[in-house]
């Protein structure tokens, strides 16, 4: 992404793609927030006016394009990124030099003040290795400030550091309660960190592809000028995303996609897909009797040669495979991984799934995150692409951790192209 300002962009010199994610909780579930829906069918943090987050949003750096209203998530489009906002749960990812972590004081006032929930559930920080970490600002300069600034806040938190320090790597904080900067809450209020992440028996399921070093193919088709540039921003990036397959990524049918083209380059774009029961993978064990449920994907592409970056986020619970390839259903790990990375055609990239899990799990929960990795490389070492010179070039695996932390399971993986 760049500014819309071409005379601001030049003067900016590289753009940090990877970005900084934060995910608060403050109700294990939609259906434990406390209060009445409003005039809208809104409970919890869905009832916070727009204006509210733009002013926490001001502390960030960042500007809110448009927003999404979903049956149960907000989508909002940001200069920098994405924010989510459910009833329950805040995730707020921003990318450049944003000052991302500097809204957490102001988020849990706003979830004390408007929708009564003065405890943090959960809070979940990670990030992707930074291109040029000199340019950052504040907290985020260096991993070591990030988490002290995390633990002056929350208690009992703590902190990991998962693939290559020397390379590619991803960074991770977890805590499950705050010293509270809002109004002390009655010990009926506190919620126990043991209580399972969704009442509905959905897991907290979370995929990322995070990928560098683009391919000019891929990157060519999100630098916008000229006669392209006359579009409104979200004409634009709607086109472009017909035309690379973004729409297509998920069913057309279960997908609302709201786009925004960055002159001169860049792109951004939030999804929100639609799932019922049929769409849930048997493998995952969700009760037959879940309701519909709703989820998001997310895409942000920084094109310019040098510091070229795209990632793709995406919350909707998946299978790690199957049998073909059919448009018209939710698609497998390695079908969606596969549709990815064949639009982006990244030189290196790292995966991660991260999946909450209950403690008596365990076979289940190391069975899962072993499948995930399996369909991670059948995907792209099944995958073929064309390298600049025309000779035909395969990813293969260079990192593969797993994580078991206290409730969620992760799987990390690194793959590079090669000839």
């Amino acid at each position: 992404m760049a500014p819309d300002n071409i005379d601001d962009y030049q003067a900016s010199g590289p753009f940090e793609g990877p970005e900084k994610l934060l995910e608060l909780w403050f109700a294990p579930s939609a259906a434990a927030v406390p209060g009445s829906p409003d005039v809208n069918g809104k409970t919890g943090l869905r009832q916070v006016d727009r204006k509210v987050w733009e002013d926490m949003l001001d502390i960030v750096k960042c500007k809110v394009l448009s927003v999404m209203e979903g049956g149960e998530i907000d989508a909002y489009l940001l200069s920098e990124s994405s924010l989510f906002v459910s009833p329950h749960k805040l995730i707020l990812k921003t990318c450049g030099t944003t000052l991302n972590l500097l809204g957490v004081p102001r988020i849990l006032e706003i979830a004390a003040q408007y929708a009564d929930m003065p405890i943090v559930y959960r809070c979940f920080y990670s990030r992707k290795s930074f291109m040029f970490p000199e340019r950052q600002k504040g907290p985020h300069r260096d991993w070591k400030r990030e988490v002290e600034f995390l633990d002056n806040i929350f208690k009992d938190g703590a902190a990991y550091t998962i693939g290559k320090v020397n390379g590619d790597h991803w960074l991770l904080y977890m805590a499950s309660q705050v010293d509270s900067i809002a109004n002390s809450p009655s010990n009926s209020q506190i919620l126990s960190r043991e209580s399972p992440p969704d009442s509905q028996g959905v897991p907290d399921y979370t995929i990322e592809i995070l990928m560098s070093d683009l391919g000019k193919a891929s990157r060519d088709p999100f630098f916008f000028n000229g006669e392209l540039a006359s579009k409104p921003p979200s004409t634009l990036a709607l086109d472009i995303s017909h035309e690379l397959g973004i729409n297509d990524i998920f069913p057309s049918h279960l997908t609302s996609l709201d786009a925004y083209a960055f002159t001169p380059c860049g792109y951004s774009s939030n999804a929100l897909i639609r799932w019922g029961n049929e769409a849930l993978p048997k493998s995952l064990n969700i009760p037959i009797n879940s309701i519909p449920g709703e989820g998001y994907f997310t895409i942000h592409v920084t094109p310019e040669q040098g510091w070229s970056y795209a990632s793709f986020e995406c919350n909707v619970p998946l299978a790690p495979s199957h049998d073909g390839e059919d448009p018209t259903t939710i698609p497998d790990i390695e079908t969606l991984v596969r549709r990815v990375v064949s639009i982006f055609q990244p030189g290196r990239l790292t995966l991660t799934l991260f999946i909450s899990s209950q403690d008596d799990d365990g076979d289940n929960s190391e069975s899962a995150i072993e499948d995930a990795q399996r369909a991670f490389r059948a995907a792209l070492t099944g995958i073929k692409l064309k390298e600049e010179a025309g000779l035909p070039a395969r990813y293969r695996r260079t990192d593969k951790i797993n994580y078991e932390f206290r409730g969620y399971d992760l799987a990390f993986a690194s793959f590079e192209l090669v000839p």
